[in-house]
């Protein structure tokens, strides 16, 4: 290394030290995701934050669409109508949440808002006047009005500045969740300066399917001010009260799943000529409107300012984020690395109150008890099994451990289900598979190991043995299929899920439900039931029966069974006749094709690899998949014949390679989508987050590791992005250190672990446990003798034939 002058050293020295100095929460950049399909939302949040004080946009401008985006906010709007205390990251489908919007307004209140509840009073915006951090959102509105917004976890504050010689009013939409509510109240006390409600609602995804067009939750709110009120009023439909202090009514979710027009209930409040800045701190709980007002109190007592409660939520983000320390990359990656960190700790989000209660899926008031320390919500089941909830108990296992404890107190109070999707305290059943089983073995297998693992792995086995009316059960089918485990009777009898069954796609669904097999059996092995774990691991391989070897000439592929043992013609719509099968199908698949599902045997890829052929045919096909004819990259929006790295069923495919004996274009695929799809900027999350799934991809591959295998805790190797990570852990550190990391360099020249040379592409579940030292040489140039051997190859789990 050529030495440097005293000056250069320093002035070279300066931009690490920088970096860092920087609090990682100052890196976060909530904008990025709020276009391209992100659905994040912007606003203020702490950590697995039960309240999301944030913007709710009006449609987009030309849009006929009803909501602006799910997540309530869209970079592109142009208008905000409220700041809403609810909100779920990244979902796909428009869902309730949104509720009870609060909006600062400059003109008196003479007609309904509920006339037109996405535009009337809503205020027009610019991102220039915008700003978001962790903890912290502020916009200026152009209606004169700033707006600043903190969190704690039950409660929230805002600090609303209203310009010199307008009208300073406050409206609080109690009716308006984001996609309705079939009751609301709202109620103001005048005398001590504070307005209360509750607002009915759920229909996520009610616009889908009728399956879920309902109510399942009801969310209570107390906001106090900090001004007196000199003027009130009050709407219920298109009537408006002037001086009236109650109201209620609904907007009800109209014929097609999104509430009409007129229809609606509100209050506002009005203050003195001259006011120029309002303060409201708001509390929210799912149990009472006690239990709001403790948990305001108890979080954000009066008195409290709107700076010392900001400086709270910072503070609980630096504490989180700084689970992991990175150092090098660039400015923008870091950026784009923590807050992927931001969006992985969101969810399933804290539930119950202060005092420990929370409404159940039995809509009866429970207390956590025993070391449950808190109940968590909204778990999106078919999509953070695969790598979120692992990073979440990798980094908090009790955290990951109430987690468990949540999703098996849920089943408990839902007649044994399990649902795949929950919201709040309702079950949706949105997307397909059994994802529950997958995600409590890989967050036990990651180390949370502090609530009923054995209860949880009873009820699964259960509920996977014993079909229900609900598993047999068309109703909901295709997006919301109500059962735990849709066409389970056939999936006993026939060891696949046969067209006909009730099912999302069959194909799909059989996929799913292998890996909840594989969840169960491998939770079963590690609480000592080696007859579940073998019997399930058998399970497991009925991947193999909807594997057609010859289903093209160019090879095998999953595709779709009739009960008969046939297989089924492709229908890809009703207006083509059945045809014979095509790999780029979606018939029979989820989000996907038959060419981007084949690879998803997560846990037996060995076992994929034999069926297709021998490991030279699946690098081929492989190669395929991921490139162009002409060798360019083919990641995203390629066809169906090409991976979708924007989307769950083709995450964990660039990490096969590894299997393959060709680790080199593992590394090179993963760098190519951390360098294009993740970006520092609105656009920069590849397609819906989907509760922080994507965003926890990006930060095991940013570190240089992915857990492949749902339900175990190896991981497979990649190469990192900063020169060096420390993941701090109750266990152990994990140190990853790559000083010659940088662009152009995604390759693994060589790899120690624990100071001894390995020829692996993988590692074993003891250093995700116990921690150790990883030593990266990269180069920009791949070293084709690495770790090509199959003996070398990550394990795969299959039965002994």
């Amino acid at each position: 290394m050529r030495a440097l002058h005293p000056i250069a050293l320093a002035a070279a020295l300066v931009p690490a030290l920088a970096a860092a100095a920087t609090a990682p929460a100052d890196l976060v950049n909530p904008l990025i995701g709020t276009t391209n399909g992100g659905n994040v939302f912007p606003g203020a949040v702490v950590p697995f934050g039960m309240l999301q004080f944030s913007p709710e946009a009006s449609p987009l401008p030309g849009k006929k669409a009803p909501i602006a985006a799910p997540g309530g906010y869209e970079y592109r709007a142009d208008a905000i109508r409220g700041f809403s205390l609810t909100n779920v990251e990244g979902w796909g489908c428009g869902g309730a949440s949104g509720d009870v919007p609060i909006m600062p307004v400059t003109e008196d209140v003479t007609v309904s808002p509920s006339t037109d509840f996405r535009h009337a009073y809503a205020s027009k915006f610019s991102h220039a006047n915008e700003t978001a951090k962790a903890g912290h959102y502020r916009v200026a509105l152009d209606n004169g009005v700033a707006v600043d917004l903190t969190a704690a976890l039950h409660s929230g504050a805002a600090r609303f500045a209203f310009p010199a010689g307008k009208p300073v009013n406050v409206l609080v939409r109690a009716s308006d969740s984001e996609v309705g509510s079939e009751s609301a109240k709202v109620s103001v006390d005048k005398a001590h300066g504070r307005i209360s409600g509750e607002v009915t609602s759920g229909n996520f995804c009610g616009y889908i399917n009728e399956a879920d067009r309902r109510s399942y939750y009801t969310l209570y709110f107390v906001a106090e001010f900090d001004q007196p009120f000199a003027s009130t009023g009050a709407w219920h439909d298109t009537t408006v009260n002037k001086g009236g202090t109650q109201a209620e009514g609904g907007t009800g979710y109209g014929p097609k799943g999104f509430p009409e027009a007129g229809k609606g209930s509100g209050a506002w409040v009005g203050f003195a000529k001259g006011t120029r800045t309002v303060n409201v701190r708001v509390g929210i709980s799912y149990v009472s409107a006690a239990n709001a007002q403790a948990n305001l109190d108890a979080e954000n007592p009066k008195g409290t300012t709107f700076e010392a409660l900001r400086d709270k939520a910072v503070a609980a983000w630096n504490a989180r984020l700084s689970h992991i320390d990175v150092e090098g990359g660039t400015a923008d990656q870091r950026t784009v690395f923590y807050t992927a960190l931001y969006h992985s700790l969101m969810h399933p989000n804290v539930f119950s109150d202060v005092n420990g209660e929370y409404r159940g899926f039995d809509n009866k008031v429970h207390r956590v008890s025993g070391n449950q320390k808190a109940q968590y919500a909204n778990f999106s089941g078919w999509d953070v099994y695969r790598s979120q909830l692992p990073l979440v108990a990798w980094l908090e296992p009790k955290t990951a451990s109430d987690i468990a404890q949540s999703l098996h107190n849920q089943a408990q109070q839902n007649n044994g289900v399990w649902d795949r999707w929950t919201h709040n305290n309702g079950g949706t059943h949105v997307m397909n598979g059994d994802p529950a089983a997958a995600a409590v073995a890989g967050v036990y297998a990651f180390g949370a190991r502090d609530f009923d693992a054995k209860g949880a792995l009873a009820s699964l086995v259960h509920a996977a043995d014993n079909p229900t009316a609900l598993d047999t059960s068309h109703d909901g089918c295709e997006v919301e299929c109500v059962g735990q485990r849709p066409g389970l009777d056939a999936w006993l009898k026939l060891h696949y899920i046969p067209v006909g069954a009730p099912a999302w796609g069959p194909a799909a669904d059989t996929l799913e439900t292998v890996a909840a097999e594989f969840g169960i059996s491998s939770l079963a092995d590690r609480l000592g039931d080696k007859a579940t774990s073998a019997r399930f691991l058998e399970r497991a391989q009925y991947w193999r029966n909807l594997f057609d070897p010859k289903a093209t000439p160019e090879g095998g592929y999953i595709r779709n069974r009739n009960a008969d043992g046939s297989w089924a013609l492709v229908k890809d719509d009703d207006k083509e006749a059945p045809h014979a099968f095509t790999p780029s199908t979606g018939d029979g698949f989820v989000e996907g094709s038959a060419a981007q599902y084949v690879w998803m045997v997560p846990f037996n890829v060995g076992g994929l690899f034999e069926a297709m052929g021998g490991r030279d045919k699946a690098r081929k096909r492989l190669d395929a998949f991921f490139y162009q004819p002409d060798g360019s990259f083919a990641v995203t929006k390629s066809g169906p014949l090409h991976a979708e790295l924007d989307n769950e069923p083709s995450i964990g495919t660039p990490w096969l390679y590894n299997y393959a004996g060709q680790p080199w274009k593992t590394q090179e695929l993963v760098r190519r989508v951390l360098d294009t799809l993740w970006v520092n900027a609105p656009n920069g999350i590849p397609g819906n987050d989907d509760l922080g799934e994507m965003s926890s991809w990006y930060v095991f591959a940013a570190l240089g590791i992915y857990p492949s295998i749902p339900g175990r805790a190896e991981m497979v190797v990649g190469s990192p992005l900063f020169t060096r990570a420390v993941v701090h852990r109750e266990n152990g550190d994990i140190v990853i250190d790559a000083p010659n990391a940088g662009d152009g360099k995604p390759y693994v020249a060589a790899l120690k672990v624990d100071d001894k040379t390995t020829s692996r592409a993988w590692l074993p579940e003891s250093f995700a446990l116990k921690g150790g030292k990883l030593e990266f040489d990269l180069s920009d140039k791949p070293n084709k003798g690495w770790a090509t051997k199959e003996a070398d190859a990550p394990p795969s789990f299959d039965v002994k034939r």
